[in-house]
């Protein structure tokens, strides 16, 4: 009665450790013949007996390699995605920037034309003042309108110059984005290759 409890301890022992699969299976097989051996323990030899418990044990260590194996992937995968996390945290950082960059960029482009059209209005006043006769008061109002000129023009180069160095930085930061993105896949993609391969060792 007492050699029944144990194999019944054993055998949901060996259920609750033993993982799906092949795990399972191995387990399964090691237990059919555990029950085997314990059964025909008086009736086989010495010699046959102790293969038997070494094949036993052999099973058991595979086992146990397999349920280590599984718990080092685990942990992988568990550094993975925090990887995957923080990586997400800063892609959405340098999207909210890229986006801030993109506003002022257009803000920067509307003033750069409010300045030009106030030039296109400038340069109309000028030839009207110029077709009217050459009086002192003309020609003061114009060296006035020629300087303003001048300085709309400095301020438009700025600009100008300013919003093509914002594409550039947006271009940058885009290209950063696709790299990382490019990044995230491939790691997907090799996780998923050592986990079809670790799935082949197991099923060896």
């Amino acid at each position: 009665m007492a050699a029944v409890t144990d194999d019944e301890v054993i055998k949901k022992r060996l259920l609750i450790d033993g993982d799906a699969g092949n795990d399972e299976k191995r387990l399964t097989s090691l237990l059919k013949t555990f029950i085997r051996w314990s059964n025909n323990i008086d009736d086989s030899t010495s010699e046959d007996s102790h293969i038997t418990v070494q094949r036993m044990l052999a099973t058991l260590a595979q086992s146990d390699h397999a349920i280590q194996k599984s718990a080092q992937v685990y942990k992988m995968n568990l550094y993975e995605q925090q990887n995957y996390d923080k990586l997400n945290k800063q892609i959405e950082s340098r999207i909210e920037e890229a986006e801030r960059k993109i506003k002022e960029s257009k803000e920067e482009l509307q003033q750069a034309k409010q300045i030009r059209k106030h030039r296109q209005e400038y340069d109309a006043l000028a030839k009207v003042i110029q077709q009217q006769p050459d009086r002192q008061d003309t020609t003061r109002k114009l060296e006035d309108v020629d300087e303003e000129l001048k300085q709309l023009e400095e301020t438009k180069k700025t600009l100008e110059q300013k919003l093509d160095l914002r594409r550039k930085q947006f271009h940058v930061l885009i290209s950063a984005i696709h790299e990382l993105q490019t990044m995230l896949e491939d790691d997907d993609n090799g996780c998923d290759a050592d986990t079809s391969k670790q799935s082949d060792m197991d099923t060896t």
